[in-house]
């Protein structure tokens, strides 16, 4: 990580922790998911920044070093995409380039339709977008579809998952959410979550000791609520994009997922993208790549060929 700069910026009433490397006239700006931190960018940050480009990434609200505020509703998409205009407005630059993951891809997808002109290109990975649907709330239809065991309604109430994942060793939770790979829909325990004894988790090759220290120190400082938060404010965002509905996504996208990511295998997302509704929503869309054999965290897992696939696409603006 040897020469990545940390700063702090004041952006929408907060102050967000930024790590930034590269002196290029054109900005990547890198959006990360839960539970996450720009960290989970370090590889490509490295690349990127070689070849010419001005890599920022920030730990989002509620994360890492960043400003975490308590209130749900502090979380909803409009606080979440103001911090980035923000933090662009900050760099100086009328448009970057972004590339964003998980919860980072929602962002990302949500700022091009409040923001366009802001976007010069979108690389986004894991989470499609899809339009709003405007007669159920976010939670009933998860509910309904997967039960009440589903992670993003258990982690609904306020203080639960948080004295859940208490229980567990912090470097040991992270473990087991980053080397996660079943495809199927994600069911918590209805006994809760419980520290294992004895609990072995061999790190695959992408991932080291080291790597899970960093983020387990960090969430051991700034605590699960401000990521959970995101999804608590679900509902209130799709209340308040509701002038939105049926907007299409008008930049320039490449779209990347792994095969064995839940989020190809759940709400017939496999059949949403290649029957062509995906290309419908976001008619700027160049390039779907579907990479075998790999699981949720694509960025970090295959870093080295999301990395040549981000340049690949970027360089053509």
């Amino acid at each position: 990580m040897e020469g990545i700069v940390h700063r702090t910026v004041q952006v929408n009433g907060i102050s967000m922790h930024v790590a930034e490397k590269g002196e290029g006239p054109s900005v990547v700006l890198f959006l990360h998911g839960f539970p996450e931190l720009w960290y989970s960018w370090r590889h490509q940050i490295l690349y990127l920044s070689s070849r010419g480009y001005r890599c920022v990434a920030p730990d989002l609200r509620g994360y890492g070093d960043s400003e975490c505020p308590r209130d749900v509703t502090a979380y909803t998409v409009f606080h979440i995409v103001g911090d980035i205009i923000a933090l662009i407005d900050s760099l100086g630059q009328e448009q970057v380039f972004v590339v964003a993951h998980d919860w980072g891809a929602i962002i990302a997808w949500i700022l091009c339709l409040l923001r366009p002109d802001k976007v010069k290109a979108l690389v986004n990975m894991s989470v499609v977008y899809r339009p709003r649907y405007p007669s159920e709330r976010p939670t009933d239809v998860f509910q309904a579809v997967y039960g009440e065991g589903f992670y993003i309604c258990r982690f609904q109430a306020p203080g639960v998952a948080e004295s859940e994942f208490a229980r567990v060793d912090t470097a040991l939770l992270i473990k087991l959410f980053l080397t996660n790979r079943n495809p199927r829909p994600l069911i918590m325990p209805k006994e809760g979550l419980r520290d294992p004894p004895n609990t072995q988790i061999t790190l695959p090759t992408w991932l080291s000791e080291e790597d899970i220290a960093y983020f387990a120190s960090k969430f051991d400082k700034s605590g699960f609520t401000g990521g959970l938060n995101y999804y608590r404010a679900l509902d209130l965002s799709w209340e308040l994009m509701a002038p939105w509905t049926g907007v299409q996504i008008k930049v320039p996208v490449k779209f990347i997922i792994g095969d064995q990511d839940l989020t190809y295998n759940a709400f017939s997302t496999k059949d949403y993208i290649h029957s062509g509704a995906f290309k419908e929503n976001v008619p700027f869309l160049q390039d779907v790549v579907v990479m075998e054999g790999v699981g949720h965290f694509i960025n970090q897992e295959k870093a080295p060929e999301v990395t040549e696939h981000i340049f690949d696409f970027i360089k053509k603006f």
